[in-house]
């Protein structure tokens, strides 16, 4: 039995946590925070209640597997996981709207024919086939198995089967998400649904390669899901749980401020106060930048490894209390979509930075009774994604992220109408409260692990140059998302307990 240390109580952390603890290790984690959950949290206030991190859960195979490998008591007795239906509604900016069925294809295809003209959904139908094949590709390597040493045959390999093009004598082929949308699609309407995908999870799909199709296709075919009693951060709560079955123990606001390191091997953690922690194995949850700086500033990644990867996107959320009841049959997500997508992309992604002027906006309003005082209130969620914080060269004061509030409500009012008459209060959460919750710097939002593109998506291998100090979460393989988040706890626990030789799940 190892002693084992693992810096950080996010849902990585605790996935690895919980795998470890049930391979007999002891595992001690530590917290610089008060709770549990990394970017899954929770604002209370006056009897509502918010998730301040994802609203929904894709892929939730990866926590069932979680629970089944750590107790008896699987996920559905833990929590109350619903799938929500319709997935989503998407209000186009022609006016045009849509209500897309969950994990039903055909229903997909039939709801864009009726909604966009006949054609539109075989478009989507045809794209969903490709994305399939980019899945069944991809998904071993990018979410099941450690980073392959030979990672740049991930980088330099396009797995999106694009379709051909003759135009001027020569055949082209899709290598963007935006041409992809532009050239198979052929609908603006479709292609502003295929990039909100890529929206959501902080990518620009005017440079996120075309097997950025996979996260859309994850959606489409494996569902979304909601935890009713609370949210996802009932998820949260739940892996700590497990994990407190598995006596794995916790140590809130303690923390980590170095990794101590003998004969080249990882030995423990240094505390805060100047506690010296002993450990056999140090699995940090940390991001890249602040790995460094626990390690005094030396670099865990060698020269021929992925480097690490940057985030350059984050979240502007606005939580809303609403008086007045949520009506029957409101659909779970609605996306209003922006007036002007490629003004929204330039400002989000560098061109001209700062919160977009009528931005893509995300609307949850789930049908949860646990979120508010009585059935005579409506808790409402806003997402819309914008730059990360960058102290260098300046951020968003709070000014402009309360105007940036304020256009996130205009344009929600397409979705709920009558909106600020039924507003009572409203709370802004603005990358710097992601960065309070996550610990990391800019607040910026990891993405999922993706081929192509130089490898640019990929993130660094779990295991580092430092023998027996891996990383775990969104900031190193496979990557940001819950899924991905998950998937690196079983990883990590993996590579602890069968070894370098250890190559995923089968």
């Amino acid at each position: 039995m190892a002693r084992i240390a693992v810096i950080g109580a996010g849902t990585g952390a605790m996935a690895a946590a919980a795998r470890l603890a049930v391979a007999g290790h002891r595992v001690v984690v530590y917290e610089r925070g008060r709770t549990y959950g990394g970017a899954l949290g929770r604002f209370e206030r006056d009897g509502f209640s918010f998730d301040t991190g994802p609203g929904l859960l894709p892929l939730p195979a990866v926590w069932r597997d979680l629970f089944v490998k750590t107790g008896k008591e699987p996920l559905e007795s833990c929590v109350d996981l619903v799938q929500v239906d319709p997935s989503s509604r998407h209000v186009f900016a022609d006016g045009t709207e849509v209500s897309l069925p969950n994990a039903s294809r055909a229903g997909v295809v039939a709801a864009l024919d009726a909604a966009l003209g006949a054609g539109a959904g075989q478009r989507w139908g045809d794209f969903l086939v490709r994305a399939r094949e980019t899945w069944d590709r991809t998904r071993r390597p990018l979410l099941e198995e450690p980073l392959w040493p030979n990672w740049r045959v991930l980088a330099e390999r396009e797995p999106y089967p694009a379709v051909p093009h003759r135009r001027l004598l020569r055949t082209r082929r899709a290598g963007t998400l935006a041409e992809v949308g532009a050239r198979e699609l052929r609908d603006p309407r479709l292609a502003a649904l295929l990039e909100s995908h890529a929206l959501a999870y902080g990518l620009d799909p005017r440079t996120a390669p075309a097997n950025a199709a996979v996260l859309p296709y994850m959606e489409y075919a494996f569902g979304v899901w909601y935890v009713r009693g609370g949210g996802l951060r009932e998820l949260a709560r739940a892996v700590y749980e497990r994990c407190l079955a598995r006596r794995v123990e916790f140590r809130f606001e303690a923390e980590v401020t170095g990794i101590v390191e003998k004969d080249g091997r990882a030995a423990g953690v240094e505390l805060a106060d100047g506690t010296l922690e002993e450990a056999e194995f140090v699995v940090s949850g940390v991001a890249p930048g602040v790995l460094d700086r626990l390690r005094g500033g030396s670099p865990v990644r060698g020269e021929d490894e992925v480097p690490p990867q940057r985030g350059g996107a984050s979240r502007l959320t606005v939580l809303l209390a609403l008086r007045g009841a949520r009506p029957r049959g409101t659909a779970h997500r609605t996306v209003v979509h922006a007036a002007d997508r490629t003004a929204e992309l330039d400002r989000v992604f560098g061109a001209a930075p700062g919160p977009a002027a009528r931005p893509t906006v995300t609307v949850l309003r789930p049908d949860d009774p646990a979120l508010v005082p009585d059935a005579d209130h409506e808790a409402v969620t806003l997402r819309a994604t914008v730059p990360a914080l960058n102290g260098a060269s300046g951020s968003p004061t709070a000014e402009v992220y309360a105007l940036g509030a304020e256009q996130l409500i205009d344009a929600a009012e397409r979705a709920v109408p009558g909106l600020r008459d039924r507003l009572l209060w409203h709370e802004v959460r603005t990358p710097a409260e992601v960065a309070a919750d996550t610990g990391v710097p800019d607040g910026a939002i990891p993405v999922p692990a993706l081929a192509a593109a130089g490898g640019r998506l990929l993130h660094a291998a779990n295991s580092t140059r430092t023998e027996g100090l891996f990383t775990v979460g969104g900031w190193s393989h496979p990557g940001g998302g819950l899924p991905h988040a998950g998937m690196s706890g079983a990883l990590v626990a993996g590579l602890v307990v069968e070894g370098p030789e250890f190559r995923g799940s089968q």
